[in-house]
């Protein structure tokens, strides 16, 4: 079984309108702007904010 070390995060969905706490969370992902893409580790702690804002974002297992 070969696990992902990496993660790659793209932001699909405008934080207009949002709450301001799903807007901290995009922001400490490392997301900025619409369609950007961010490489992270993969750690509790990451999977835990995107658990949080898996509405607006679209996330793939990168190789590295």
């Amino acid at each position: 079984m070969i696990v992902a070390n990496k993660l790659a995060i793209t932001l699909k969905r405008s934080l207009i309108g949002r709450p301001e706490p799903q807007r901290v969370t995009v922001r400490t992902l490392g997301l900025t702007k619409r369609e950007q893409t961010v490489i992270q580790e993969d750690t509790p702690a990451i999977r835990g904010m995107i658990n949080k804002v898996s509405h607006l974002v679209d996330v793939k297992e990168v190789q590295e």
